[in-house]
């Protein structure tokens, strides 16, 4: 396994950070999912959660490979849930903007990423931690899956596709 560390991003990373979601934009259209197929995620976006201190950086080779953002919640697009729903009303983080780049693709750096960003959680006394993804993505569902996230339900986003499979995990 390749030695990789997480940090929270800065201003120098955007443009990293920029190519990394242009290539997960290209991967997903090349898997026919049409997540991350507009606009967003931005770089407004990009730099207002450097800004706000929530996006991670994954570091391998002193290169950016991969990118999250750990927004703490409650996220208005997770209000409502169809399904079993939420195991509790409690606060929770949700990781959003996940994504590996092309460099770091195909060496199976997701989980241990999902892992290191989790493993900061837990050492904040997070407790809750949530994340949503396309119904077509199966990549990041097994990501997530592995990690001991559970299905809670649908949650619907303002996208072209709002339809979302949500996830949980409970950090004890």
């Amino acid at each position: 396994m390749p030695v990789t560390f997480t940090r929270p991003g800065t201003p120098a990373d955007v443009p990293a950070i920029m190519q990394i979601i242009a290539e997960a934009r290209a991967f997903l259209a090349s898997q026919k999912i049409d997540q991350w197929q507009g606009a967003y995620p931005d770089e407004a976006a990009v730099r207002a959660d450097i800004e706000a201190g929530t996006n991670r950086v994954l570091i391998l080779d002193k290169k950016v490979v991969g990118i999250a953002s750990l927004i703490a919640g409650p996220d208005p697009f997770y209000g409502f849930i169809e399904g079993d729903g939420w195991s509790a009303d409690v606060d929770y983080y949700a990781i959003h903007r996940f994504a590996i780049g092309d460099a770091g693709r195909g060496l199976h750096l997701s989980r241990p990423f999902l892992t290191a960003l989790l493993s900061e959680l837990y050492g904040r006394n997070v407790r809750n931690v949530r994340v949503d993804t396309h119904p077509d993505n199966k990549i990041m569902q097994h990501v997530v899956t592995s990690n001991g996230f559970e299905y809670a339900g649908v949650v619907y986003l303002d996208e072209p596709v709002p339809e979302r499979f949500a996830y949980e995990l409970p950090l004890n």
